[in-house]
């Protein structure tokens, strides 16, 4: 029986990947060409850390922590920790701190049942989060869950909007597109210049305190304008499901 695939495909042409298309695509084809992925990930640009392979992480010592102590990332194979490598090399400055808040917040109150508020967050963040600067109308009719306004009545202004996915989980899901697919847009509008300008201010903005308010916002993501062709019909909306209204205070 063949072994299967070390990625999946990887359609580099959708607009949620434009961010991590260079880097991507290089770590893809040597995975491909046989290359354990923490190699491939260590060969295409430096980051903050080193990739090491899974059974470097001793047993009993906390990932963030190992991580925190040695800037050693265990990594496994896969598509999961393929797209965690890439959010280190795109997004240094905002992973290292939040590998420094979980490891102070593990420092402080060590590996419970419950992770509590602020790790909580941090877990979301890193799995899920994604980045919008966009007019206040968009802003507004995200935050009241306002769907028909945000994707339909405002539709021209995400011409003037950018979206950038951080959450490795939320890119590795997308491999597979689906509409229910949900990342948590963090509740702050940074200036969005560069990769590396948005990235140092991201890990500026981050706080324990910032995080435990649990800052984000729900979106769709397959619902932005000219990221999925079937929602230029507009009953693609129409699912309540996925196109929750806002919970009855």
């Amino acid at each position: 029986m063949a072994s299967p695939p070390p990625l999946p495909p990887i359609d580099w042409e959708r607009p949620w990947l434009q961010a991590w298309r260079e880097p991507g695509q290089r770590a893809a084809c040597a995975v491909t060409a046989g290359v354990a992925l923490h190699q491939a990930l260590n060969a295409v640009q430096p980051a903050p850390v080193c990739f090491a392979p899974q059974c470097s992480l001793p047993s009993g010592e906390a990932y963030e922590s190992f991580i925190a102590r040695t800037r050693l990332c265990p990594t496994r194979e896969g598509a999961h920790d393929f797209f965690n490598g890439l959010c280190w090399m795109r997004f240094p400055d905002t992973k290292r701190k939040l590998n420094q808040l979980q490891a102070a917040e593990i420092d402080a109150a060590g590996i419970a049942p419950v992770r509590g508020a602020v790790r909580d967050a941090l877990t979301v963040f890193d799995e899920n989060a994604a980045f919008l600067t966009a007019p206040q109308p968009l802003w507004d009719a995200l935050l009241a869950r306002d769907w028909n306004s945000l994707f339909i009545t405002h539709r021209a202004l995400w011409q003037q909007a950018r979206l950038v996915l951080f959450g490795h989980a939320l890119l590795e899901k997308l491999l597979t597109p689906r509409k229910a697919i949900t990342a948590h847009v963090y509740l702050a509008q940074p200036p969005m210049g560069t990769l590396a300008e948005l990235d140092a201010w991201v890990a500026a903005d981050l706080s324990a305190a910032r995080l435990a308010a649990k800052p984000f916002a729900p979106l769709p993501v397959l619902g932005v304008p000219g990221w999925w062709p079937d929602n230029e019909n507009f009953s693609f909306y129409d699912d309540s499901l996925v196109f929750r209204p806002p919970r009855l205070s």
